[in-house]
């Protein structure tokens, strides 16, 4: 991107802003995403590749993957594009149920060299979830007596959903006798009741029925129904009453079963039987709260009966009805809301991944070694996990992300010293006690060649007698190198030097030769895009243009698209396509698919536009395709204009041709001249070096050959050449260079000189040059000295 400073202080201010936009995104090392629930599949997220700063073309190079702990593949990488989007249906309330924040949290991992991003996508919540009743119809049994006023708690719907999509509203069929209440109380808990109104009179009306219609608040907003049965019986004048409406317990998760959790006392004002209170669970009563406790129906006692568990439900809302036993019975009812209290009773879990093993003992200091995520179950305090290594070992837990850390190298590495390490990470929450655990990882140290061979002393003394036969033992030496496995391997040579005058490895045995034939072929590969030839001898621009009189028939030949490709075979055989015109309308033109010739589909009229602009895809065959595009500017005129125009463009083509025959032959005749001068100078020079002494060592013919290869539309040439390498017990050194020429056997007379300048330099770009320098010393000794391509 540039920006100019002429622009004055507000553009430098722009700058410094986005300097310092990037350095805080590039340190916060989280990136976040918002994606609704019950997306489709393929629904776009975000770019997370561009968002965290790497490259496409590295993705697949540096594994990119991305990891999802318990969230399955819910959202996957296209590592094509690097956009994350939706693979599988996410359901907000599957994950997270009534939490008001869900989000999935992604690990993202790369290596060469190992790096892990963290990304947060927050799920949000639609409206997917109508409102729904326990009970498609409620029976209420009220006694004429009961006084206007006189409240009957109704079991509201529940949502699914969240926020606005969960507010719940409610209205009932106008009626004379009851209205409908809604209370909330401050802990985020409604309760619905149904007001009488007015008295009562069972000789009038001995049954009401009513609709209760509940709404929730999403747009466009989903209901449900109940129908209210409200018989009237004319017994009992007083219903049991507790003293609260609501009452609040905490309890410890670790309470014992039978534990009292709370006695309730239900008073009737009546007499006798119709006084006497049972004690019940108000229907319809969740399975949880069934599992977890039990209620005395005498003494109104609520004990606990099963484990409670703080990490599976931090609240239980208990609704209780005191009904007497009268002819009439008349209820009662409360609320008890019991909170469960955390204890640590949860140790942490840790996990080691992403293992960078075994670790060079040359790796720098801050190289990552593994990734560790903790986690804890408990809540608060007793949820709060700290990391720790294991003392005296080169490495060290640095944190990444919350609860995510990293193993480092910390000080530098030697295999000689240690060759593996038992890395153990300790994980302890913030309890009372608190409660640990430990993983290990082996570490083992990969060994570099940074020890050399060491004799056991600088200096041996040997004694040997005079006139001993070649080939004589004389005296064993040993050498110790440190490293381990093929850099301790050590081979042992005599340092030449001259004793008399003579050499010291002619005291040895006489040294042999051998000779050996080295083929080298230089395979193509797709590596080279189509280039486009200029239009015309000239050069100029890539945009092909002519003038098309409108009189032309179908089929007629307009224009021709002209591409080359350095590349051979297949990798150069080239197709030409027409891109669709924009707005889909079709076009009276076509491309030849190998030609690149344009023609008429049909006769041209006045409907078309005067001027038409065509984009010509040029594609090779190879594994991956290269492309390359050429516009095409046709100009149409009535056929009075075009004659005129057309008589010019002959002449200039019969001239262009004549020009470009004479070209051709002179060509033709210095390309035979040059390569028969070039293989005859090869010939000469590989007879005078075969004929030498046989001391002097013997070579193979050398026999450059030239292969052509064209394909329809486009040419290229790939070259073999096959040099014998040769040694002997004479010179230990010689040296063979061959050249061969890269000029083309073949031009079409067709092309102009330009075409065929633009042909050779592609030509020069496929030159080899190779040179083989060998020397034997010994049948079980050979050394490449220098190889060049």
């Amino acid at each position: 991107m540039l920006i100019s400073w002429r622009e004055g202080p507000g553009a430098r201010l722009l700058l410094l802003s986005l300097l310092l936009l990037a350095a805080w995104e590039s340190g916060s090392g989280q990136v976040h995403y918002s994606v609704p629930e019950e997306a489709k599949h393929g629904t776009f997220v975000g770019r997370i590749a561009q968002d965290l700063g790497l490259e496409l073309a590295e993705l697949v190079p540096r594994l990119f993957r991305v990891a999802s702990k318990g969230r399955g593949d819910l959202l996957e990488v296209n590592l094509k594009n690097g956009i994350l989007f939706v693979n599988s249906r996410i359901d907000r309330e599957e994950l997270c149920g009534r939490s008001a924040e869900c989000s999935i949290h992604l690990e993202v991992i790369v290596d060469r060299p190992l790096q892990v991003f963290h990304v947060e996508v927050e799920v949000t919540d639609i409206n997917d979830n109508p409102p729904v009743f326990p009970e498609s119809e409620k029976r209420i049994i009220i006694a004429e007596s009961r006084p206007p006023e006189t409240r009957f708690p109704l079991d509201g719907a529940s949502d699914a959903d969240i926020g606005v999509n969960s507010a719940l509203t409610y209205r009932v069929d106008p009626n004379d006798y009851f209205t409908l209440d809604t209370q909330n109380s401050r802990e985020q808990m409604s309760s619905l009741s149904l007001v009488l109104r007015k008295s009562l009179d069972r000789e009038e009306i001995q049954e009401h029925s009513l609709l209760l219609t509940a709404s929730d608040g999403g747009k466009p907003e989903l209901t449900s129904t109940v129908q209210l049965l409200i018989t009237i019986l004319d017994v009992n004048d007083n219903a049991p009453e507790f003293d609260q409406l609501i009452y609040k317990v905490r309890m410890l998760e670790n309470s014992l079963n039978g534990s009292l959790v709370i006695k309730l006392n239900a008073t009737d004002p009546d007499d006798g039987t119709n006084a006497d209170i049972t004690y019940s669970f108000r229907r319809p009563v969740s399975p949880a709260i069934l599992y977890a406790f039990y209620i005395n129906p005498d003494s109104g006692e609520i004990r606990t009966k099963g484990k409670l568990d703080f990490e599976e439900n931090k609240l239980y809302e208990i609704s209780v009805e005191a009904i007497d036993k009268g002819n009439i019975p008349m209820a009662g009812h409360c609320t008890i809301l019991v909170e469960i209290v955390d204890i640590n009773d949860n140790a942490p879990e840790v996990t080691i991944t992403s293992l960078a093993l075994p670790v060079r003992e040359d790796a720098q200091v801050g190289t990552v070694i593994a990734l560790v995520s903790v986690s804890d179950r408990d809540s608060g305090a007793n949820g709060q996990v700290t990391c720790s290594l294991m003392a005296h070992n080169p490495f060290k837990l640095v944190s990444t992300f919350k609860n995510y850390y990293s193993i480092v190298l910390d000080s530098v590495l030697d295999r000689e010293s240690a060759s593996n390490y038992e890395v153990v990470v300790t994980a302890r929450d913030g309890g009372s006690p608190s409660l640990s655990a430990t993983a290990s990882v082996s570490v083992e140290v990969a060994d570099v060649n940074d020890n050399a061979p060491a004799f056991p002393q600088p200096e041996y003394t040997v004694f040997v007698k005079e006139n001993n036969p070649p080939g004589c033992h004389i005296f064993t030496v040993s050498a110790r190198d440190a490293d381990a496995q093929e850099n301790a391997l050590v081979s042992y040579s005599l340092v030449e030097r001259r004793v008399g005058e003579r050499a010291l490895s002619s005291y040895g045995v006489p040294p042999l030769g051998s000779n050996v034939t080295l083929q080298v072929f230089v395979l193509d590969e797709n590596d080279n895009a189509p280039a486009l030839l200029p239009p015309g001898p000239s050069g100029g621009p890539s945009a092909v243009s002519q003038v098309v009189s409108r009189s032309v028939d179908a089929g007629h030949v307009v224009a021709k698209v002209r591409a080359v490709d350095a590349d051979s075979g297949y990798n150069a055989w080239l197709s030409y396509e027409l891109q669709p015109a924009a707005g889909g309308s079709r076009s009276p033109f076509r491309v030849g698919l190998y030609t690149g010739e344009i023609s008429t589909t049909r006769a041209l009229d006045e409907a078309d536009a005067p001027r038409q602009r065509l984009l010509v895809l040029v594609k090779d065959h190879g594994e991956p395709a290269l492309t390359a595009t050429a516009t095409v500017l046709l100009s149409l005129e009535d056929s009075g204009q075009a004659p005129k125009a057309s008589s010019r463009a002959l002449s200039g083509a019969a001239g262009a041709e004549t020009a470009l025959v004479d070209v051709n032959v002179y060509l033709i005749i210095a390309i035979c001249a040059v390569s028969s001068l070039l293989v005859l100078t090869l010939l000469l020079y590989t007879a005078l070096r075969c004929s030498a002494p046989p001391s002097e060592g013997a070579c193979g013919p050398v026999k450059p050959r030239l292969v052509c290869s064209s394909a329809v539309g486009s040419w290229s040439y790939s070259q073999e050449r096959r040099q014998r390498v040769c040694s002997g017990e004479g010179p230990p050194k010689t040296d063979l260079m061959a050249f061969s020429p890269s000029l083309p056997p073949c031009l079409s007379s067709e092309e102009g000189p330009g075409e065929i300048e633009a042909e050779l330099e592609q030509l020069k770009k496929v030159r080899s040059y190779f040179k083989f320098s060998c020397c034997f010393s010994h049948p079980h000794s050979f050394k490449i000295l220098q190889s060049q391509f």
